[in-house]
């Protein structure tokens, strides 16, 4: 079976490399933002959008213009696939998964840009690796690149980091089949309580990092305002640009403390069970409660859903999303009795059908993976 994954390595680019990624990246983001704005336009007056063919074609004579010429030194596969991306949002837009695109930013933390394999442009020799424009970029090789090469995506992060994620088509060899299901209660206190009784801890990433960010966020702001009344441009204010890498190293470290967590545990689960049934949460709506908002996005429910999401179709795993609407939390795993709605105060309870007492996500869990097996034994 043959499935896609990513490599992500870190890149060492030389200064000249790195001039010309910038550059890259800028005219992605130019042809990106130039036909959503062309798009607009055209629904506005005629009632109909553009396609990729008509944008394809227009950028072969906007690489013509006297004014836009530049755009021919970039990697031309680059901008194709910028408005791949513009015609990908449009979809998803349509389909009502997503809202109306929206133009990019030069300020946006991330950067980035794709490129394709095409007559072995991309290739990986040791630890360096064959970019087209670029050539020849030393990076860090954790692990081997296996499978087909197809695509690369080339990055900077805002502490001013580079990295490529090498897009290969895998043959994935399913793990071996284990006869285990585990039902998942998702929550704040305990970030996820399972069916066997292990409470899996909410790290609260960014909470434990909240008075570190928020002392030198405001040092950031006082930089900031110096630097305006100094009349210094920002790229030019030396306090600033270091308070500002030092900012954004600390919300990278909480990224990628809590990318780390959220990979290991759904790995393990994956690797051990056949049958993982989940509540599929509205987390949008639920992030409207000004009280728990910051916890939930701090939390990453949809990060953890879609990780298992993939790793279960790489393992031919069962993935079973139970509806928000079902009263895990109020049915008594033990005799199916409803004991109505319980406040959020509540954690533990006494059935007054058969008198079993209950942690109350762990019964959650529990009703979540009796009713997910339900759903898989159900004929179609």
């Amino acid at each position: 079976m043959f499935r896609y994954k990513a490599y992500k390595y870190r890149l060492y680019p030389n200064e000249k490399q790195k001039a010309h990624i910038h550059k890259t990246i800028g005219s992605a983001r130019f042809v990106y933002n130039h036909f959503l704005n062309e798009w607009t336009t055209a629904y506005k007056e005629t009632g109909k959008g553009l396609s990729y063919t008509k944008c394809s074609a227009a950028l072969t004579q906007l690489k013509k213009q006297s004014n836009t010429l530049w755009l021919k030194e970039p990697d031309s596969i680059a901008l194709q696939a910028a408005l791949e991306h513009l015609s990908d949002a449009f979809d998803r837009f349509f389909q009502k998964k997503k809202g109306y695109p929206a133009f990019k930013r030069k300020t946006h933390g991330r950067q980035s840009y794709t490129t394709k394999w095409t007559n072995d442009n991309i290739v990986v020799l040791g630890n360096k690796i064959k970019l087209p424009k670029l050539g020849w970029v030393r990076f860090a090789k954790s692990k081997d690149v296996k499978g087909t090469i197809q695509r690369a995506i080339i990055s900077k992060t805002p502490t001013g980091k580079y990295f490529v994620s090498v897009v290969c088509q895998v043959e994935m060899i399913a793990e071996t089949k284990s006869g285990a299901a585990i039902g998942i209660d998702l929550g704040i206190t305990d970030f996820a309580v399972l069916s066997t009784g292990v409470k899996e801890d909410n790290h609260r990433f960014t909470s434990k990092m909240e008075a570190t960010l928020k002392r030198e966020q405001r040092k950031l702001s006082r930089r900031y305002d110096q630097a305006k009344k100094d009349g210094k441009e920002l790229t030019a204010a030396k306090n600033y640009q270091k308070q500002r890498l030092k900012v954004a190293g600390l919300y990278e470290k909480v990224a990628n403390q809590r990318q780390d967590f959220l990979n290991k545990l759904s790995t393990t689960l994956i690797k051990n069970h056949d049958v993982i049934c989940i509540e599929a949460l509205d987390i949008q709506g639920m992030k409207k409660n000004r009280k728990l908002a910051k916890q939930i996005s701090d939390v990453s429910w949809s990060a953890f859903v879609d990780k298992l999401t993939y790793k279960a179709e790489w393992h031919n795993r069962s993935l079973i999303k139970v509806s928000q609407w079902f009263p895990s939390s109020q049915l008594c795993s033990a005799c199916g009795h409803i004991d109505g709605k319980k406040p959020l105060i509540i954690r533990e309870w006494l059935c007054p059908a058969c008198g079993v007492h209950h942690d109350r996500d762990i019964n959650a869990s529990i009703n979540i993976l009796n009713e997910g097996l339900k759903t898989l034994i159900q004929p179609v």
